[in-house]
């Protein structure tokens, strides 16, 4: 069976029934080719995932191994109680710092340097740490990652 773009426009309901009947099909035997541009969608459904760039084919492997093999975007997800300059925080092993909503994400080869040093400003600054999240990369970093390569 080829599938393009499946749940595209459609409301949530409607989005997880056809997710729910794609894998009700899958689960009786049969393939399933699937494009989509949500990483997300492909990451849930997805036995075996090709990234294609350009025309070509540039990785092919299930969603866990694809991710696995960029442990490099591992990514620490934290939030106060107060607002935070995150400049104004002295962090060292980060690649890139975003904000996310009422949350910060920040991007690391050493989650657990970074996460003490948050810590330790935490305790400084006498913030109440509300949530931390170790993430592993999702397969849209990994996406983004590939196909930003060059050729």
């Amino acid at each position: 069976m080829f599938l393009d773009e499946p749940t595209s426009g459609l409301d949530v309901e409607s989005s997880r029934l056809i997710k729910d009947i794609v894998r009700e099909v899958n689960k009786d035997g049969a393939t399933i080719f699937l494009t989509t541009h949500n990483m997300e969608e492909a990451n849930q459904l997805c036995d075996r995932i090709a990234i294609i760039r350009m025309g070509r084919i540039v990785a092919v492997d299930s969603p866990e191994k694809l991710k696995a093999q960029s442990k490099g975007l591992q990514s620490i997800e934290i939030s106060f109680d107060r607002p935070v300059d995150l400049d104004s925080v002295p962090l060292s092993g980060i690649t890139k710092a975003v904000k996310v909503g009422d949350k910060f994400r920040l991007y690391t080869g050493d989650p657990d340097s970074v996460v003490k040093q948050l810590v330790d400003y935490a305790e400084e600054k006498r913030l109440k740490i509300i949530s931390l999240n170790l993430l592993s990369p999702s397969l849209e970093d990994v996406f983004v990652e590939l196909t930003r390569k060059e050729a």
